[in-house]
């Protein structure tokens, strides 16, 4: 490596939206019991498996997570993002994340084309490398392997190995 060169980025950020500081609190029915503290637990074990490790943020106000994208756009190795009620609501998002040099993975907790209509659609998942939605937190961990594993971005051919999309 050159002198000075600050290696492979090994951090990911998981970034929560609104009211994700209630998971486990609010409809446990259809977002389970576990809250965002043992989420950013479960993070931080898969992405020890790899090396890496997360940086875990939550907020209620859009402006406050445009700000993170912004911060974060250049020095990580992936974002996985649950934005919450802002994936149907928010141009200003959409528009932040594409800024971000590194994949996107757009997460969902429930299975959002299987509820109401207006969740049906994302401002998000166009600029995103790959959506989960409808596996628990396990997605979270889901996106995780995905960045760590250089995935983000491709398919997968006929010979069931990645291809560049």
């Amino acid at each position: 490596m050159p002198p000075g060169y600050p290696g492979p980025v090994s951090v990911i950020a998981i970034l929560n939206g609104p009211n994700l500081n209630l998971l486990g609190k609010r409809q446990p029915q259809i977002y389970g019991h576990e809250t965002l503290e043992d989420l950013h637990r479960r993070c931080e074990r898969r992405a020890e498996r790899y090396g890496m490790t997360v940086d875990c943020r939550q907020t209620n106000h859009e402006g406050q997570m445009i700000d993170w994208i912004h911060e974060l756009r250049t020095s990580v190795a992936g974002v996985v993002m649950n934005a919450g009620g802002w994936t149907h609501t928010s141009v200003a998002l959409r528009d932040a994340l594409v800024t971000v040099e590194a994949p996107f993975i757009e997460v969902h907790i429930s299975n959002v084309h299987a509820r109401e209509d207006f969740r049906h659609h994302s401002y998000l998942s166009a600029v995103a490398a790959g959506v989960i939605a409808g596996c628990g937190t396990l997605g979270y961990e889901l996106a995780i392997d995905v960045i760590a594993e250089g995935f983000a971005g491709k398919t997968v051919g006929v010979s069931g190995e990645p291809s560049a999309r």
